[in-house]
């Protein structure tokens, strides 16, 4: 039987909370209840929306948790691009995260195209 974590996209989501955590790891004090933990839940938001989607057992629930991590990564991304800009993070290295967070986004889009519309409601 085939679970969540023979999934390649939740593995990858998986290696991009530890990015996204190591990252953060690196963010000033005062970003603790700002940047840091608007990241890491939208990371962790990824695979877990993956796994309990994988685990409803029906496409169209699975497709629907698929749509909500991929909003997660949307939310990520954006959350990345605002670090990258601010003064005090800026000199960090987000390439690690970003590629892997754009693997992740590129899988998503996969497995949603195999449903046919992307659209949500669809």
């Amino acid at each position: 039987m085939n679970t969540y974590k023979d999934l390649k996209v939740w593995q990858k989501a998986i290696d991009l909370v530890v990015a996204v955590y190591q990252l953060t790891d690196g963010f000033p004090r005062e970003e603790i209840y700002g940047l840091t933990s608007q990241m890491r839940r939208a990371a962790v938001s990824i695979p877990s929306n993956i796994a309990e989607g994988k685990l409803r057992g029906h496409q169209k629930e699975f497709r629907q948790f698929l749509f909500i991590a991929y909003g997660s990564g949307a939310e990520l991304e954006t959350q990345i691009e605002i670090a990258k800009r601010l003064s005090h993070t800026n000199q960090l290295s987000y390439d690690p995260t970003s590629i892997l967070l754009t693997e992740v986004m590129k899988m998503l889009n996969v497995m949603l195209s195999q449903f046919g519309s992307l659209k949500p409601n669809a």
